[in-house]
């Protein structure tokens, strides 16, 4: 992220604020649900911060971002890059009171949401089942449930006015006027300690064209009034995840309202569910299907016309990997060979995926439309560690590191075989290019036979798509 510190700066100071108080169960919920989610750094991120209240004490002391670049052994942008994951997944509720030149931030510690509404969630849940695969998805259902009563029980529990008495108005003339309601309530400016409920992220009204899914609706077919916050809210979640549209919704929501004219919640998700895989086959949404996060997008230029590289960027950053392969394929799904590739490096190396469709483009150009699994974790492995975010950062760095990416190209493959290079490079690599080799590697009779046949091979079979 090139702006952070516009953002943030060591001198910055902050405060922590619990929203509730924390328990021992709320850590395990964070460690075993939320953590593969976020990833190590930005569940440390919130330990961290939970550490420095005192025990039963929901405020802590004042100090800045420095000591927590020291406790942490972290720099400032890796700091404020997991921040912003905290406060997407509904973990944290950041402030700014400015003085000056001066900064205090208030960090707000939310509560995790219980086991039973995180399995129940709709979009948690199904991306925590991506991320650790049925099996230890499984186990950690089995280890956040336990047994029910039996049912063949019979309450005989005594009720409060069974055990104590009402009290006499004698007694209630200790309060004077008002004293009552004032007794109920904590002084001005403070709060009662005590546990809060968890809410799971929230999502944008602009992630979904409620405008074009109303102006359609039929008041016989589905009323207005069956639209509640609560299923506007879950619309919202599924069409993000599921990649619903407004049209298609429609058909998603009849199929989920009972005869009262009410929209069941859990038959809406399963709704949404069915249509995602009668539309995309059994595996449910995976990281591939993500774009460019909009905080690490580049800025609108000003000028009138974008130019190639500017226009490439933001192509780049708003597609998904998964539809940058279709694309680069012309309209034909990817193999699940390739996807697999793909989603490893986002999940293993943590790249965006604007990053990711940058690795992948210059990858294809430089294997002649192949993608060397290989070849792709060993540079993906170098940007993860060089910690490139933005797609700008992407392609600079391809063009300073472009002559060590091509002696990887060009060393065997486990088969012995010389993986092809194709000499058609994107504009933004050719004056690279051109500086690192004036005089460009001739290719040998054999192999310029094959590159031509591969290329003849690719024209023709576009063609018939």
């Amino acid at each position: 992220m090139d702006n952070h510190w516009k953002q943030l700066l060591p001198v910055d100071r902050y405060l922590v604020k619990m929203n509730g108080l924390l328990q021992d169960f709320d850590r395990k919920v964070l460690t075993l649900l939320y953590q593969p989610l976020l990833g190590a750094k930005c569940y440390a991120l919130y330990m961290t911060l939970w550490s420095e209240l005192e025990q039963d004490r929901i405020w802590s002391r004042e100090t800045t971002h420095h000591g927590l670049m020291s406790l942490m052994q972290s720099n400032l942008r890796e700091i404020y890059e997991e921040r912003i994951k905290l406060e997407g997944i509904g973990l944290l509720k950041t402030y700014l009171k400015e003085e000056g030149d001066s900064r205090l931030y208030i960090y707000e510690l939310m509560p995790p949401i219980m086991p039973d509404e995180f399995f129940q969630d709709g979009v948690l849940n199904i991306y925590l089942y991506n991320r650790i695969g049925k099996t230890k998805y499984s186990q950690l259902k089995a280890y956040f449930s336990d047994s029910s009563l039996p049912e063949n029980l019979t309450q005989v529990t005594k009720p409060f006015n069974e055990v104590f008495q009402s009290l006499q108005p004698t007694e209630m003339h200790s309060f004077a006027s008002g004293e009552m309601q004032e007794s109920m309530v904590p002084e001005e400016g403070r709060d009662f300690l005590g546990s809060k409920e968890g809410s799971s992220p929230h999502m944008a009204d602009a992630v979904f064209d409620f405008d074009l899914f109303f102006a359609g609706l039929s008041e016989a077919v589905i009323p207005r009034k069956s639209i509640t916050p609560k299923v506007k809210e879950t619309i919202k979640k599924l069409s993000y995840l599921y990649g619903i549209g407004a049209m298609e919704m429609k058909n998603v929501v009849m199929n989920a309202i009972d005869a009262n004219e009410a929209i069941q919640i859990d038959e809406l998700r399963k709704a949404a569910r069915d249509w995602y895989q009668f539309e995309h086959g059994e595996k449910l949404p995976a990281l591939t299907e993500k774009v460019q996060p909009s905080h690490l997008r580049s800025k609108p230029s000003v000028q009138a016309e974008l130019s190639q590289e500017e226009s490439l960027i933001k192509q780049l950053e708003s597609i998904s990997p998964k539809q940058f392969l279709k694309d680069l394929a012309d309209g034909i799904e990817p193999s699940a060979a390739d996807l697999q590739i793909v989603e490893e490096v986002m999940f293993k190396q943590k790249l965006h995926p604007g990053v990711v469709n940058v690795l992948i483009y210059y990858v294809m150009l430089k294997t002649d439309m192949k993608l060397s699994k290989t070849y792709v974790q060993r540079i993906a492995s170098h940007w993860a560690r060089k910690q490139v975010s933005t797609v700008k950062e992407a392609m600079d760095l391809a063009k300073q590191e472009h002559r060590k990416y091509q002696d990887w190209a060009s060393k065997k493959t486990s088969s012995g075989r010389k993986i092809v290079r194709k000499e058609t490079l994107p504009e933004y690599l050719q004056q690279s290019e051109e500086r690192a080799a004036p005089a460009a590697e001739q290719d040998d009779e054999a192999t310029e036979l094959e590159r031509k046949r591969l290329e003849e091979k690719l024209r023709q079979y576009r063609e018939q798509n």
